[in-house]
Parts: structure tokens; sequence; C-alpha cells
């Protein structure tokens, strides 16, 4: 279930405690100094995405420390990405300090000291997940935590893409939707781990037969809706990271091509006389589309109207 948290409500005096306690149960037990005299407003909405918690922060200066005293045994490693939104951050583990601006993000492992220092108002939006969810190897993990990824480029760009649109979506996804989603995020960070550590790259010239084998793959098995990159991976007889990075090499993401491909054939179909019978409804479900409400929201994005919007105003497409 969402949840959300406001200390705004609260006196002044009583915001450093609350907001203590809602960072901790947020995120893990923290040291939580906040950098002014009369503290400001704290802000913290959280939302479960199957093993993922993606929750958005905003709050005045402050400093976030997990040190030595906090760290116990009984601790389950958990790893937080944040992506900044607003203010910069900087942080510190593993001998890193690097600031963070708005439009970057970066990770940190829980299961060791680190520190975030915010000395202005702030925004971020993390998204917070077990360790043992990340299949990547430690070394390449230690490596990259308190580093500053732009999300302009590369595997970092399609992570950040990706983690943007799934933030927007979350509250329509349903269960099973929602594991789906978190899932593919997590490959994502796995493939963007292994490509700074230079692993897994796939061959120029086998991987474009490849990419075109999986997409025909793809077209064919459109209208399944539990096709997802596992079972794309699967079929053809590779790994969800290697399939990842074969449509990196097209500056395209596995999801992203299937819903573009899906909302192709919908707009279509919703100019056909097929759609007096079907329903927007039912040629969702023709193509893959098994919740008509992201159905829409998707294609409000991808075409600026609604699907019934479409059937009166938009154009055959062939």
């Amino acid at each position: 279930m969402p949840a959300s948290l406001s200390t705004a409500p609260l006196s002044a005096s009583d915001r450093a405690e609350a907001w203590h306690d809602a960072m901790c149960h947020t995120f893990v037990p923290l040291e939580v100094d906040l950098l002014e005299e009369v503290p400001s407003p704290g802000e913290i909405a959280g939302r479960p995405l199957g093993p993922m918690r993606i929750s958005r922060v905003q709050a005045g200066p402050q400093t976030l420390t997990r040190n030595r005293r906090l760290l116990t045994d009984d601790d389950s490693p958990t790893l937080i990405l944040s992506v900044q939104e607003r203010g910069t951050s900087l942080k510190e583990q593993d001998g890193r300090e690097t600031f963070i601006r708005p439009g970057e993000f970066s990770f940190t492992d829980t299961s060791r000291v680190f520190r975030k220092r915010i000395d202005e108002d702030f925004t971020f939006t993390s998204f917070h997940f077990p360790r043992a969810e990340l299949h990547v190897r430690e070394e390449d993990l230690r490596a990259l935590t308190a580093t500053a990824f732009s999300g302009t480029e590369g595997s970092a760009a399609l992570l950040a893409t990706y983690l943007r649109q799934m933030a927007r979506q979350a509250a329509g996804l349903d269960e099973a939707l929602g594991r789906r989603a978190a899932a593919t995020a997590l490959d994502l960070l796995a493939l963007l781990v292994d490509d700074r550590a230079g692993r897994t790259r796939p061959q120029d010239s086998q991987s474009a037969a490849s990419l075109e084998r999986v997409k025909d793959h793809i077209l064919r098995n459109l209208r399944d809706p539990d096709l997802s990159p596992s079972t794309i991976a699967e079929a053809n007889f590779m790994s969800v990271r290697f399939l990842h990075k074969l449509f990196q090499q097209d500056g395209l993401t596995v999801g992203g091509w299937i819903r573009t491909q899906r909302l192709k054939r919908c707009s279509r179909d919703l100019l056909r006389p097929m759609a007096a019978e079907l329903g927007v409804a039912g040629i969702a479900r023709r193509w893959g589309f098994a919740n008509s409400s992201h159905f829409s929201r998707a294609f409000r994005t991808a075409y600026g109207m609604s699907p019934r919007d479409w059937q009166t105003d938009g154009k055959p497409t062939g």
C-alpha cells in the first residue's frame, strides 16, 4: 500500500524527532542531523513495487550518516538507488566522495558505512531493494558506490529513463505487473554494473543478427500478455542481461520496444471496423495489454490523445 508522511503539521520543535523516525523507518537506521535552526517541513511518499520500494523525499538541509555503531550482523543488506531531482548532495562511501547534482543518480550499499550531506532544500526519488535481488559481482558493485551517473548516455541513460517512467506509472500497476517492472529495473541496473566492469559485451556482427531474431520472436508473440525479458531470453537461449545489451546497441529498451509495437497495432485496429465489436479494452487485450488503464496512459503518452479520441480524430496507419 502507498504511504506518506509530512512533518508540516508539527511544531518546529517536534519535527527533528519525527523526521529521524521517518527516515529510519523508510530506509535503514541512520543518524539524521538537520542543518537549520528551525527545521523546514519534510515529506516522504512511498510505494512498494515487487521487491522494491519507491520513495520520494523532499526536505530541508541535513546530513544522513550510517556509522559502524548502526551496522549489525542481523541486518539484511539493501541497496538504495537515488535520483536527485532538486538540490545537490555530497555522498561518501568506500573511500569516494562525490557530488550528485539534479538529474544525476547514484547508489548506496547499506551494509557499509556511508554519509550523505545536502546543504539546501532538496528532492530525490529512491528505489531501495534487497542486495540479494541484484545479481552482480560484489567487487563490481563496490567500485561504483558514491559515483555520479548522468543518465544521458549508454546503459545509464537506459536505466534512468526506465526508472523515471516506472516511478510515474507505479500507482497504476497491479502486483504482478509491479513485480515484472521491478525485475526489469534490476536487470537494467545489473546491465549498468556489468557495463562499467567491461563484462559480457556482445560482438557486433553476431549481435545484429541476434537482435533481428529476437525482434521477430517478439512480433510473433505480441499478443501474449506474459511476454517479458525473461521469457524472451529463455526462448532465444540467452541471458536477460545479454538481451538488454542487444537493444542497448540501438538505443532501445526491451520493454519500450514491445510497448511501441503493441501501441502501433492498437492504433491501427482502433480505426478498423473491428473496434465497434471489440471496444478499446478488447483491442488492448488483443495486443497484450493486460491492464486497460495502463494501456490508456501509454497510448496518451505516445499519441497525445486518448484511445477514444484517436478513434474520432486519428489517421489510419496503414
